[in-house]
């Protein structure tokens, strides 16, 4: 991992969590219900291992990859499979919301 890179994060935008910042300092980061997951959701409509994050070196870029969850993933309110990720892009994962965060640029105002 090159440790020079600024590191992305997801903020929860929804729920009892609200607020909440996940910081995306590896590079791949797994998102589910499963405990044994990198950012473990408490979501009844999130699969035990429902999408990962990846940092994509050659284009210094995120990524985000449904790992073909039950309820999909949404990115900005359109259901995908695969897509790069934005600063200020609003991912849906289950019932939970997050805003997508790259490091060093002015925080979006929240919906």
């Amino acid at each position: 991992m090159d440790e020079a890179r600024a590191n992305g994060s997801l903020v929860i935008l929804n729920g009892d969590f609200e607020g909440m910042r996940y910081v995306l300092s590896k590079d791949e980061t797994l998102i589910g219900r499963n405990p044994t997951t990198d950012i473990t959701l408490l979501d009844e409509g999130i699969s035990r291992e429902h999408t990962m994050i990846l940092f994509d070196e050659v284009d210094r870029a995120y990524l985000i990859e449904d790992l073909q969850s039950t309820n999909g993933t949404k990115v900005n309110g359109k259901r995908v499979r695969s897509a790069t990720l934005h600063h200020g892009d609003e991912i849906q994962i289950g019932h939970t919301r997050f805003q997508f965060l790259e490091a060093g640029q002015p925080e979006p105002p929240r919906s």
